[in-house]
């Protein structure tokens, strides 16, 4: 009696037999498969060119998208780049907050940009940038782990901004290094509800949080002389 063959048993066989089309070579042209892309009828070959075909356009969206990340990286590159050379001529310690907003927004291309600081010293105590922290809004920095980017839900910081309609923004704490506290929150918004969202990295954000707070350590209260 002849075993009946099923799909499985005919793939194993074919799988430890990889010179089984070279010895029966008509079979490839014989051979009737059902295209997904086509819906019609086609050969063994023509499929095979189909999966080639597949795969070489992956191949060529994957190469794009590296392409454009690449750009895209060096873009934001030289942006933190022009950021940073602006806060390295500043002279004033007193000067750094308006400085690294004005730049910050400027080379990012941000439509509004703020900030504020707390224990700062004495001699700074009295500058715009100590202005309207309330308890709740250091308790608020005090709880963000990682930049927050999405939507604006009426966050009392975003008032700093002082503008009438913001979508969407980003709030970073700022922190000495090796340190869980705060000694500040940098804000940024726009009026786009796209512009910042919560599917976006915020790799990059930590970074503009770091250079924020190292800028900004000559103005912190018990930082090193």
């Amino acid at each position: 009696m002849t075993a009946t063959l099923d799909s499985s048993t005919v793939a194993q066989y074919l799988s430890e037999h990889p010179t089984f089309f070279e010895e029966h070579t008509a079979l490839l042209g014989e051979v009737k498969l059902s295209s997904p892309l086509t819906g019609r009828t086609i050969s063994l070959q023509e499929r095979q060119m189909e999966v080639m075909r597949d795969k070489y356009k992956a191949l060529e969206l994957r190469m794009s998208k590296l392409s454009r990340l690449a750009e895209e990286n060096g873009d934001i590159a030289s942006k933190f780049h022009g950021w940073n050379q602006a806060m390295l001529q500043v002279r004033n310690d007193a000067d750094m907050p308006r400085v690294l907003v004005d730049a910050l927004q400027s080379n990012f291309d941000v439509p509004y940009v703020s900030l504020r600081l707390w224990q700062v010293v004495p001699e700074q105590a009295n500058g715009w940038f100590t202005e309207d922290v309330t308890a709740d809004v250091r308790m608020f920095a005090n709880s963000l782990q990682a930049p927050y980017c999405g939507s604006n839900r009426d966050f009392e910081a975003v008032h700093w901004l002082q503008a009438d309609k913001i979508e969407s923004t980003v709030m970073i704490a700022l922190r000495a290094p090796g340190t869980t506290g705060t000694f500040g929150l940098l804000v940024l918004g726009s009026p786009d509800s796209e512009r910042f969202t919560s599917s976006m990295g915020t790799d990059f954000l930590v970074h503009i949080g770091a250079t924020a707070s190292a800028a900004l350590a000559a103005l912190r209260a018990g930082a090193p002389a």
